[in-house]
């Protein structure tokens, strides 16, 4: 049965992997696409600094190139021929080279891994598969998380693909739920579960367990099933997705211009020196919060600023897309490595 299970998690892992380079194609399309689509950069769900869009998908598609890696040598090192006997000894096979000779042989015959010894109680192998499903689980589980956040009404930044009738409400034709993105974010949850339980299922005892691997029957299927479900979803969603470049850009400006404090603040340091700068900046973004205009308003209507720095300068350091970092340069850096 243990030989049987590897050879399927064999085929599985291998449509895993297609089905996560396909993810990986359409992540890296985003990210070349929108290297340089700035936006906020939410910490705390709050503006932080300028981001682009597709520094974030940058951001979610590492994760998944080193899950690629990880799942590439999880295969090598999991996928393990069991061949053993009724204790593991190979006793039936006599005591020369013959056991462990068949055991190669048929190894080599199946394409599973020779073990240097019986796993039959040492159930890792499959532990490890099933805690990086969970993992990659998670990592689908953030985008989603990301893409619904941006789908919001008060964000407006994203759409998932529209076919007609898919994401309606049965009582608000308006709606254009985001019905990808809720069962990756599900199976996130449930791919957790199954981690857990194979954890579980390791501890087992002497030579041939009395029970605690039948747990494995139903969660190493389910892992299966609810990742590639997860994957399709992904593929699916980001293939589509719908990105409004635009709402971007202008809910940048949403906070009056205070996603770029830092930027000025570093714009100013060298004419009024760090701790002047940060005063001057300090004020403007608090008089801009309470009377609701903004930061470029509030600093041009000082006049020995205005007078040093001019006013070009001022609205140059208020633009949000010259205030990014390497954002583009690792972007593209993590683009090129597929």
């Amino acid at each position: 049965m243990d030989t049987a299970v590897m050879l399927q998690c064999k085929q599985g892992v291998a449509l895993l992997q297609d089905q996560l380079d396909r993810v990986r194609h359409a992540l890296r399309q985003l990210a070349d696409e929108h290297a340089a689509t700035v936006t906020a950069g939410r910490t705390h769900l709050q503006h932080a600094l300028p981001v682009t869009f597709g520094y974030r998908c940058a951001v979610w598609l590492s994760a998944l190139d080193r899950h690629a890696e990880r799942l590439e040598q999880a295969r090598g090192r999991a996928l393990m021929v069991q061949f053993g006997g009724a204790a593991g000894t190979l006793a039936s096979l006599g005591p020369g080279p013959e056991g462990l000779e068949t055991r190669a042989v048929l190894a080599a015959e199946l394409g599973l891994r020779d073990p240097e010894i019986t796993w039959h109680v040492a159930r890792d192998g499959l532990v490890e598969l099933v805690t990086l499903f969970a993992a990659i689980g998670g990592s689908l589980g953030k985008v989603a998380w990301d893409v619904m956040m941006m789908c919001s009404s008060e964000f407006g930044e994203l759409a998932e693909p529209f076919v007609p009738g898919r994401g309606a409400s049965s009582t608000m034709p308006q709606k254009r739920n985001p019905i990808s993105s809720e069962p990756m974010f599900a199976a996130a949850k449930l791919l957790r579960d199954k981690s857990s339980t194979v954890l579980d299922a390791m501890m087992q005892d002497f030579e041939r367990a009395t029970g605690p691997w039948h747990l494995e029957w139903a969660a190493v299927p389910e892992a299966f099933l609810l990742l590639s479900s997860s994957l399709h979803q992904a593929e699916f969603m980001l293939s589509g997705l719908e990105v409004n470049v635009d709402r971007m850009r202008r809910n940048t400006h949403i906070t009056g211009g205070l996603i770029v404090a830092e930027a000025v603040m570093m714009g100013l340091a060298p004419v009024l020196g760090r701790q002047r700068a940060h005063d001057v900046v300090y004020d403007a973004c608090r008089t801009a919060i309470e009377t609701g205009t903004t930061l470029d308003a509030e600093l041009l209507t000082h006049t020995a600023l205005v007078d040093q720095l001019g006013a070009e300068r001022i609205s140059e350091l208020c633009d949000p897309a010259r205030y990014l970092g390497s954002a583009v340069a690792m972007t593209r850096s993590v683009v090129g490595t597929i």
